[in-house]
């Protein structure tokens, strides 16, 4: 999966929305089949959003049903081989034995319609202490693994599970925001991505978070309103001092390998292989978003 920054949820059943997705600067959008839904039009959805996945062209993903609710494999295989489908988001997930579920589904369908096996990708969406406690086995339960997603909505299953109170930058979600995180990296995971805000209207609660969302590490999270896209993209989006620091740390590092030696100093700090690394991943990631290094002006 490429690095995203903006994954906006959209109603299934919400036409109009959909319609708008194509021109909206989102990295990616959740064809929601699952909470945002009623009963009675979920059957419906499903079409939707199999015809609108096409009109996005390849930053569609469908989140179905939950494993209990008795609608998952009749989402999939109502929405399975949607030309431009990026994949699937799978939410209250806290098993193994879930996962492994999920790749025989999808591995019969691969079959059947002569897709490679494995190719379908599924983001998993960790809503549960359970969830929160065995992260990285389901993480690394199956290859079409994309990635992690923190469910730490304001008010929602996770916090309602756990029996916490919420906050931004409080203590009571830190360590279940942070092991998500640590899971997915362990497991080999570039873009963990990072909960939803749920105050549509507070814009300056919403940049606040996700620039210490970004600090914890997160590269992306799930937005719930158009308004949220633009910052979103910006706060995860490297910036172009970053930018300019870290090609002079490549510079330089490449400068010391060049003269034989394995490490340098730039501005005071020390320049090794550890630190190209992080600069190569930065740059990496600018690249993958359109943004090239420009130096900045002296």
């Amino acid at each position: 999966m490429q690095f995203i920054r903006s994954l906006l949820f959209i109603p299934a059943n919400r036409e109009k929305m959909l319609a708008k997705a194509a021109a909206l600067p989102a990295d990616g959008f959740i064809l929601d089949l699952e909470d945002s839904v009623p009963p009675a039009e979920k059957v419906a959805a499903r079409a939707t959003a199999r015809r609108y996945a096409q009109s996005i062209g390849g930053r569609a993903w469908i989140r179905v049903n939950a494993f209990d609710s008795g609608m998952l494999e009749d989402d999939v295989r109502a929405t399975f081989g949607t030309p431009g489908l990026a994949g699937y988001l799978i939410p209250k997930i806290d098993t193994v034995e879930q996962v492994a579920a999920l790749d025989r589904l999808f591995g019969e369908l691969e079959r059947a319609a002569g897709i490679a096996e494995g190719a379908t990708e599924v983001i998993l969406i960790i809503e549960s202490a359970r969830g929160v406690l065995f992260a990285h086995p389901l993480a690394t339960a199956s290859k079409r693994v994309a990635s992690l997603i923190f469910g730490g909505a304001r008010d929602a299953d996770l916090m309602n599970d756990i029996g916490c109170a919420w906050s931004s930058d409080g203590p009571e979600l830190m360590y279940a925001r942070q092991h998500t995180l640590l899971s997915a990296r362990a497991a080999g995971i570039a873009c963990a991505l990072d909960s939803v805000y749920a105050d549509v209207n507070d814009a300056d609660g919403f940049r606040r978070d996700t620039v210490l969302s970004r600090r914890l590490g997160y590269r992306g999270r799930t937005v719930i309103h158009p308004a949220q896209i633009e910052i979103a993209n910006d706060v995860y989006a490297p910036q172009p001092e970053e930018l300019a620091y870290y090609r002079r740390v490549l510079d330089a590092f490449d400068a010391a390998v060049a003269r034989g030696q394995a490490s340098t100093t730039l501005d005071g700090r020390m320049i090794d292989v550890a630190m190209a690394g992080a600069a190569r991943r930065v740059i990496a990631q600018a690249e993958a978003f359109g943004i090239r290094y420009c130096p900045l002006s002296a």
